[in-house]
């Protein structure tokens, strides 16, 4: 239960993190001078994370295994950062700016899960769907 548990938690956390986080940007600086301190950051405890659990593995070689997709992430994660340092300044309460985008998100990766993953769409996951756009009425009403 723990291992399946865990993940989620760190995620909530880490998000609870970041958007305390992309809010107290000070709205005077660069956005852009921002993310690149914290991808500087975020590599440099991406590499030391590597060499704790690797065990010896060598990072070029780890390298080469990747593909396509962790440079597109890398593309889109600049892309959110980027969105919610502009709502923000833009005036989006920390609030009901992650409610908003994870309703429609969420709305928009059931189509994507059937389209690309061959994952089931169900009904319950239709109405699931329908109640997180009713739900975006409302929290911007």
């Amino acid at each position: 239960m723990f291992s399946y548990v865990w993940p989620i938690a760190l995620v909530v956390v880490s998000n609870i993190i970041y958007h305390i986080c992309s809010k107290s940007v000070p709205k005077d600086s660069d956005p852009f001078a921002s993310l690149t301190l914290t991808y500087l950051v975020g590599a440099a405890a991406s590499f030391i994370l590597f060499l704790f659990s690797s065990k010896g593995g060598n990072p070029l070689k780890e390298i080469s295994k990747l593909n396509f997709a962790s440079l597109v992430l890398g593309i889109a994660i600049v892309g959110l950062e980027a969105g919610f340092l502009f709502a923000y300044r833009a005036g989006w309460q920390v609030s009901t700016a992650s409610l908003v985008q994870s309703a429609a998100l969420s709305a928009a990766l059931l189509f994507v899960g059937a389209l690309l993953f061959r994952e089931n769409i169900t009904v319950s996951k239709l109405v699931g769907a329908a109640i997180c756009l009713v739900g975006l009425y409302f929290i911007n009403k």
